[in-house]
């Protein structure tokens, strides 16, 4: 079939991308007072961005650090875990949730995914647990809270540590707490795409007074003042631009997770009744914060599978992700090393092969969203969703 000029299977080619990063004259001028101070590495406007975050989380400590990444290895360094120790983390992630651990040579070991909310299955943790693991780093995946209660129990029994990965789920709670204030160090990504940024960066909260002065020791490359060096640290200090940017957005949080939750709720309504494509779930006891809105493809059912559904909607402008293309144990570099897990994960390896991530950032306007959801239903033969 032919389109016609600028449609495409009868819809307007509209741009829609995945994700629009918050910008305003109040962030540039903060980042231009940043410049003009002199002081551009870990200064006072690091220290007012940790405040502000403290206040906003109701965490003891924030200690903001150049990226996700820095904040979940100085975690683990923090905890003095190390070589023969094993962390049970989710392959369902980002690699960089494997390989902070694997950075301060521990072992991760993969337990596998609840098929509702893609979140690290508490009952796969259990089976997991050695003599040899000493930590459980659950990743709050797309924004939805993991099953934290159980969790904590688990870890509590064993005596094993909690480090959560927490990069997409900046402002979400679990049983009305907030993320950042419920294991024992909580870690978060500001990268440019993420629900609160800094262009680049991440932070790290900890009630732990100890645990929160080793890593402002090893953020600062071990010192404890100027040139006295009490431990091996690293380089992972955050900008003074990086932190006016974050900072001019803290008290947007609330704002930006609303509108993303509104925007999930307005897509949800439509796709659900759409064949073969089942819209994200959302636990009763969290608040999700929606950082990725993550259907499922039921390639039979929907008579495409994810990849041509997402080739599809690229054609009428509509972006997409596939948040993750590959299990972390699947990844070439580890491969080779952990090429075991597959088996003991089928649901991760269920998932990986159906997911897709739809548009749901702020910025999107009602038109915007009608548009992805005429495209979804046009890429699955149901034309318009009926009653919208």
């Amino acid at each position: 079939m032919q389109a016609e000029p600028g449609k495409t299977m009868g819809l307007e080619f509209r741009r829609v991308p995945m994700a629009k990063p918050y910008h305003s004259p109040e962030m540039e001028e903060a980042v231009l007072a940043a410049l003009r101070s002199g002081m551009l590495i870990q200064g006072r406007v690091v220290e007012e961005f940790e405040a502000r975050l403290a206040d906003y989380l109701g965490a003891k400590h924030v200690i903001a650090v150049g990226s996700g990444t820095a904040a979940l290895h100085l975690a683990f360094l923090a905890l003095g875990i190390g070589p023969g120790d094993e962390v049970i983390t989710t392959p369902f992630s980002f690699a960089s949730s494997a390989y902070a651990i694997l950075y301060c040579g521990a072992t991760p070991v993969f337990a596998d995914i609840d098929p509702r909310t893609f979140n690290i299955d508490p009952a796969s943790i259990e089976e997991r647990i050695t003599p040899r693991t000493v930590g459980i780093e659950p990743v709050h995946l797309y924004g939805q809270p993991a099953e934290m209660d159980a969790i904590r129990s688990i870890a509590g029994r064993h005596g094993l540590s909690i480090v959560e990965d927490a990069a997409q789920a900046i402002g979400a709670e679990y049983r009305r707490s907030k993320i950042g204030t419920i294991g024992d160090v909580t870690c978060f990504s500001t990268y440019a795409t993420k629900n609160l940024h800094t262009m680049e960066g991440g932070f790290v909260t900890t009630a732990s007074d100890d645990l929160a002065a080793k890593i402002r020791r090893l953020r600062n490359i071990g010192q404890e003042r100027k040139y006295h060096h009490t431990m091996v640290g690293f380089n992972y200090r955050m900008t003074e631009v990086a932190a006016a940017i974050g900072r001019t957005q803290v008290g947007l949080i609330d704002d930006f997770s609303r509108a993303r939750r509104e925007n999930a709720a307005h897509l949800s309504s439509a796709l659900s009744a759409l064949p073969g494509i089942t819209p994200p779930y959302v636990a009763p006891h969290v608040t999700h914060v929606f950082h990725q809105y993550t259907v499922t493809v039921d390639e039979e059912k929907a008579g495409r599978n994810r990849d041509e559904i997402a080739s599809a909607l690229k054609a009428t402008g509509v972006e997409t992700g596939v948040h993750y293309p590959e299990p972390i144990y699947a990844q070439p570099a580890l491969a080779d090393r952990f090429s075991a897990a597959a088996a003991s994960c089928p649901v991760t390896e269920w998932a990986y092969r159906r997911v897709l991530s739809l548009p749901v950032h702020p910025a999107l306007t009602k038109d915007d969203l009608d548009h992805v959801i005429s495209a979804l239903a046009t890429s699955v033969g149901a034309g318009r969703p009926s009653g919208r």
